[in-house]
């Protein structure tokens, strides 16, 4: 059986009743409640939300290094109790050791699970050919540009075979240029490996041009608030974003994230109009907008 093949059958992630609250001098700080979310297997899925909702502390939990309050995050029914190979996570920060070259930072997961010399280097190879770098794995770090650090950083999450892949807002620091084009390498190497993956963002556009699905958060303490299903054809191209369909789903992601943006700063919705699209995002209705 093919990885792509193995990996559709794999990498269902729930989360149910998660809470996480945390200390400060001030006292308790809720930052997540109530939550419920799930990947199926081979899904692409985001949150968007606005900042400080807890879309990172949610990720965290499910890459493990987080310990949820209360509630559970499984992964095939597995309960997460701490961080693993199943589970490649990406930030935002890059962060490639310098004292390696672009293959050998690949490399190193291969490495510490013992395969030999001859078969890293091929699983290597192979990724970094997906990913438009075959040509540069005998560069050090240094050398490269943002967009392409952050390849060999989902390269490296990738080459051990994770079951999921967890991306934390890992094109925040890119220009937007480099930003549209590592969303398109990017979606052609999920769509390669079947994969599933949880993605963390701030940019609604990028959310509904990667996604199937988008959770929404509320502001903190964060809970889902909405999720919406991203009915666009794939093969996706940056041209679809000028759509009919694609500039709905903008407006209404948009209307809920300001309606919660509002609430953080204790403003109120003056916006009667938004306010209704609001609502009718909240109902699932989505397709009666396009």
């Amino acid at each position: 059986m093919s990885q792509a093949a193995a990996n559709m059958r794999q990498g269902h992630i729930e989360v149910r009743n998660f809470a996480l609250s945390y200390e400060t001098i001030d006292g308790a700080v809720e930052a997540v409640t109530d939550t419920q979310i799930h990947v199926e297997p081979g899904e692409f899925v985001s949150i968007i939300g606005p900042s400080g909702c807890g879309k990172s502390t949610l990720l965290n939990a499910v890459a493990g290094f987080l310990e949820p309050t209360s509630g559970v995050v499984t992964v095939d029914g597995n309960a997460v109790t701490g961080p693993s190979a199943e589970r490649g996570m990406v930030f935002q920060q890059y962060s490639l050791f310098p004292w390696k070259t672009v293959r050998e930072n690949v490399e190193f997961g291969l490495k510490m699970r013992g395969m030999p010399k001859f078969e890293r280097a091929r699983a290597a190879r192979t990724l970094l050919g997906l990913a438009g770098l075959e040509a540069f794995e005998n560069h050090y770090p240094e050398r490269l540009s943002g967009g392409m650090k952050q390849r060999v950083g989902i390269v490296r999450a990738l080459a051990t075979g994770p079951k999921v892949l967890l991306l934390d807002e890992p094109f925040g620091a890119l220009d937007a240029q480099t930003r549209i084009i590592m969303q398109q390498i990017l979606t052609n190497m999920w769509q390669r490996l079947k994969i599933s993956v949880l993605f963390v963002t701030h940019d609604i556009d990028e959310a509904i041009f990667l996604s199937d699905r988008v959770y929404c958060m509320t502001a903190r303490p964060g809970s889902i608030k909405a999720e919406i299903k991203i009915p666009l054809e794939r093969p996706r191209q940056q041209a679809m974003m000028m759509s009919s369909e694609f500039l709905a789903l903008r407006r209404g992601l948009m209307s809920l994230i300001r309606e919660e943006s509002l609430k953080a700063m204790g403003g109120e919705i003056t916006d009667l109009g938004m306010q209704g699209l609001s609502i009718e995002l909240q109902g699932h209705s989505i397709a009666d907008l396009l």
